[in-house]
C-alpha cells in the first residue's frame, strides 16, 4: 500500500490520541477510518522511518506528502535550516512545518499558521482543540512559557489567565487540551 497524505494524517492522529482520544475518534468516524487502519498507518510509518533504505528527512517528507506549499530557509543560531510546509486536509487552516538541518535531518516538525508561522492573538474561550498552535498561546498570553511534553512530539505552554494557572498541551504543535487550575507551575 502506498503511504500518502491520508496515512500521514492518521500517523499524526495516532500520537494525538495520547491527549485527545475523543477528538481522534470523531475524526476517524468522519473520515470513515477504522482503528485498524489507524494502527496500520502508524506501523507503516514507523517501518519507513527506521528503514535503512528509505529516504530520510525532507526527502522522506516530500515522498509522502508531495511538493511543499512553501520552502525557504531560517537561521538557527549560527546555522541555517531548511523550512518546508504542507497543507493537510484535516487541518486546512494550518500548515505542517518541517525544519531540517544542514545534512537534511529533521530537527522539528509541527503545525504552524500559514505565512510567517507567527501565532494569532486569541481570547481564552477561543482555545479550541485542533485549531490552535503553540505560537497562538505565546501570542495570546503574556509570559507564556513553552516546554517539552511527556512523550515524543508533545509540547506544553504554561500561562496565567485571570489569576489562574493553566497548561495547554499540544501534539505536533497542535492544541489538544487544557489542564486547569494548576498550583505548582
Amino acid at each position: 500500500m502506498r503511504f500518502g497524505i491520508r496515512q500521514f494524517e492518521l500517523t499524526l492522529m495516532h500520537r494525538m490520541r495520547d491527549l485527545n482520544a475523543a477528538k481522534v475518534e470523531d475524526a476517524l468516524t468522519e473520515m470513515g477510518v477504522s482503528r485498524a487502519e489507524l494502527r496500520a498507518a502508524h506501523t507503516q510509518w514507523t517501518r519507513m522511518a527506521h528503514s535503512p533504505r528509505g529516504p530520510k528527512g525532507l526527502a522522506g517528507m516530500r515522498r509522502v506528502l508531495g511538493p511543499p506549499s512553501y520552502e525557504g530557509v531560517r537561521p538557527a543560531g549560527s546555522l541555517t535550516c531548511d523550512v518546508a510546509r504542507w497543507r493537510l486536509p484535516s487541518w486546512p487552516e494550518l500548515e505542517f512545518e518541517v525544519l531540517a538541518g544542514p545534512g537534511g535531518e529533521v530537527w522539528n516538525q509541527w503545525f504552524v499558521r500559514p505565512g510567517d508561522g507567527e501565532g494569532v492573538v486569541l481570547g481564552f474561550e477561543e482555545l479550541t482543540p485542533w485549531r490552535c498552535v503553540v505560537a497562538d498561546v505565546g501570542a495570546s498570553f503574556a509570559g507564556a512559557v513553552q516546554g517539552e511534553g511527556g512523550a515524543p512530539q508533545h509540547w506544553v505552554a504554561e500561562f496565567v489567565h485571570e489569576g489562574r494557572k493553566y497548561r495547554a498541551r499540544f501534539v505536533y504543535g497542535l492544541y489538544q487540551r487544557l489542564d486547569k487550575n494548576l498550583e505548582n507551575l
